[in-house]
This record gives structure tokens, sequence and C-alpha cells, in this order.
């Protein structure tokens, strides 16, 4: 066995002090890393715009978070096997060949605590805040090792593509809607965050994923205006209405020519009323074409936040909504995207006919039909599929491929439905209990 170095020779501090400087530049990429991964992209524009430079920094250099990444892993990789290396070449010389499992040991566990777990903890408990302060020499970290970090990924994305996966050098490791949808959900499990608040802020972030199909009203149920009509009928169905926007048809409720708006209406009538030859007779050659609107339709395919948009855009609250052949399926007004995100909103004039939800007896929900599953999961905090189904008698007639008759029963999604009632083809009522 060779005969062992002295401890405290010259050679001996040299190394260790090399192998404790590259376990302090260990634990600073790997805190880094922690902190500029972790820290909220909302909470450092918030203090860059206060002029704080570090945060600022921290932001550019989280751009592209694939290269830092690399460079923080490269940086943090060739200190960590230099340091290996290094002790194991100072045990190997103090202890012989036994000295390699010796240096395997400490620096495992050196690495782990002090490289490892203590900076990232520290990292994670204030991110901005180390995110800030350690970004000025990362970012100098990532322009040194940027042409090697280049390679490597052109390298890794070729290696890749041999295997048949394709990566999108575009593409962010996180989009920032899922992360908010994420960070929301999570918090109303935990707690943190009320119904209300994760229903209202969701519905906002559901309007581009989500079409004017899925919430207008349909067809069957539209109040329209026959434009045949005398004018005292067209002015007493309007006054009898809840609603101030009507739909004009000719002939055919297909055929919608016009919408009229009552104040509309009233203004023109109250014109002709108060001539010195009014009359109601006069009312008889009224012509109710011309104070009515020029219709607007849009497609069932179009997405709520565009709809909502384009409202905003023509100011304009009423529209009719047509499928791929142009017939007329529904209409949608500004009220009901703004429903999506607020809830229900009603006023002294609305009928209360909204579907509802009745607690029965042995537990189960009685629901009407016509209720929208997203209605359903919002008030009951289910989580029933509306990919192929917006209601929830159109839910059950797709999963049982079928029209059910009354009293049939179904189990699916985990929950048990009962067809209470039905009319025609039309489910009216269903008893629904999770199994």
């Amino acid at each position: 066995m060779p005969e062992t170095a002295p401890f405290l020779d010259t050679a001996f501090w040299i190394t260790s002090g090399f192998i404790a400087l590259l376990l302090l530049l260990s634990a600073f990429f790997s805190g880094s890393e922690t902190a500029l991964t972790a820290a909220s992209r909302g909470k450092l524009r918030a203090q860059a715009d206060k002029g704080n430079k570090g945060a600022k920094q921290a932001l550019d250099v989280t751009e592209d978070t694939e290269r830092l990444i690399g460079a923080v892993l490269l940086g943090n990789n060739l200190v960590n096997i230099l340091a290996a290396s290094l002790a194991t070449a100072l045990f190997t010389r103090l202890f012989g060949e036994s000295g390699v499992a010796l240096a395997t040991l400490l620096m495992t566990f050196l690495v782990l605590v002090f490289a490892e777990v203590l900076p990232k903890t520290y990292a994670i408990t204030n991110p901005e805040s180390a995110a800030a302060r350690v970004s000025p020499i990362i970012r100098l970290v990532v322009t040194v090792f940027s042409p090697i970090v280049g390679a490597i990924r052109w390298f890794v994305r070729l290696m890749l593509r041999l295997f048949g996966v394709k990566v999108d050098p575009d593409s962010q490791m996180l989009a920032v809607r899922e992360e908010i949808a994420g960070a929301i959900s999570l918090g109303h499990s935990e707690g943190v965050v009320e119904k209300e608040d994760r229903d209202r802020i969701l519905g906002a972030l559901d309007l581009n994923d989500r079409t004017v199909e899925e919430i207008m009203l349909h067809r069957s149920k539209i109040e329209m205006i026959d434009v045949a009509d005398d004018p005292q009928a067209v002015l007493a169905q309007c006054l009898n209405s809840a609603h101030t926007r009507l739909p004009l048809y000719r002939d055919d409720p297909e055929n919608i020519i016009g919408v009229i708006h009552a104040k509309d209406l009233l203004r023109a009538m109250h014109k002709l009323m108060v001539q010195k030859e009014a009359s109601f007779e006069a009312l008889n050659g009224f012509d109710v074409m011309k104070v009515a609107k020029k219709p607007y339709f849009v497609p069932e395919t179009t997405t709520l936040d565009d709809q909502m948009r384009q409202f905003l855009k023509r100011h304009a609250h009423f529209a009719l909504v047509v499928d791929e052949y142009g017939t007329l399926q529904g209409l949608i007004t500004l009220e009901d995207i703004l429903e999506e995100i607020v809830g229900e909103i009603t006023d002294e004039f609305d009928k209360d006919d909204e579907p509802g939800i009745d607690k029965s007896e042995d537990g189960g929900f009685v629901v009407e039909g016509a209720m929208t599953i997203r209605d359903l999961n919002r008030a009951m905090d289910w989580n029933l599929p509306d990919e192929e189904a917006i209601t929830v008698a159109g839910l059950v007639i797709h999963e049982a491929q079928m029209i059910p008759s009354e009293g049939q029963v179904f189990s699916f999604h985990g929950f048990r439905f009962e067809v209470l009632e039905r009319q025609a083809n039309r489910i009216m009522k269903l008893k629904i209990r999770p199994l």
C-alpha cells in the first residue's frame, strides 16, 4: 500500500479550496435555476415597471427558457464534475484506492445538501427577489455559454428527430393561459380562491375555446314578430315582451328580414301620435320596416371571444346565429357572453324560467334537460364532459346512443342518470346522482 501524503501540505489546502469554491458555484447555479424558473413573470414585470433593474434583467433572461436552462445546467454540471474529480484525486492521494469510495460518499453528501437542497430551498421561498439578484451574473453566463448551448440544442433536436419527435423551437415550456388556469384551480382546491372568483376567471379564460353555438338561445325559444301583423299588434307584442330587441320575419320564421328595437318603435309611434291629426287609425299605415335595423348574422362556430370583440367593435348587443347552410339556429346577445364570466344577470323584467337544480330526498339532483353541462358543472363543482354535447339531455342521448324513455337509468362518467320526464323526442327532466 503506498504511503499517504501529509494532510496539511500546500496541495491539500489548494485542492480543498478549489472544491469549496466549486461547491459554491454549484449552489449558485442550482439556486439560480430554481429562482428564475419559479419566479412569476407577472410579479417581475410589476417590479420592473417600478424601476427594478434586476427584475428587468430577470425578464430578459427568462424570455428564452430553453437557452437559460441549457446554460445553467451546463455550468452546474461542469463545476459538479470538476469538484468530484478533484475530490477523487485528493482522496486517492491520501487514502489510496479506498479514497475513491470515500470521495464519492463525501461529495454526494456535500453536493446534495449544500449545492442542491439548501440553495433551492432558499430560492423557492422568495423566487422573485432571488431571480432579480442573480440575473446579472446569469445573463453573463448565458451569453458566454450561448455557442455551446446552441450546438447542444441542435444536437438534441437531431437525436429527437431520429426517434420521430419534433420540437417546436418557438413553443414555450408552459402556456401562460394554462398556467393561470392551473394556479386558479389549485388555489380553489386548497381553499385559497373562492368558487365564485374561480368561475369568473376561468370563464374569461375559456371564451376563446367556446363557440356561440354552446350558449345561444335556440331558435325554438326565439320570440319573433311577423311583419305582416298590423302595427297595433306589433306594438302590443313589443310592450308585452320582456325583450327590447325582437327579430322581424316575413312569411317564414326562418326568413329574418330585420330586428326592431322597442325604443325605436315607441319613438316613431309617439311622433305620429303627437301630430294634430293623430288617431289610432293613423297607425294602420305605419310601416314597421322603416324603424327596423338590418339583421346581424354570425356563424355558429364563432368563438365567444371573437364574438364579444365584434359586438364591441360594431356597438351591437344582438346577433342571429346561422349554420354553414345559412339556416337560423338561434340568437346570442352580449349579455349571454358576459354571463359566462360573471354568472346569471337578471333584472325586473326577466322571467324566472332558467333551468334550475332541485335536490331530491334520496340525495340525487333533479335538473332540466335543457340545462347546459357547463352550468351544471359550475353549480355543482362536477366535471362532466362537454365536448360531445352542450346540454345534459344531449349528453345522455350521446352516451346512450338513443332517445331514452321515461324511467330508464344510465351510469357513465361516475354518475347515475335517470330520465324523469320526456316530451316527444325531448328529455325534459333528469335525476342525477354521483356514484
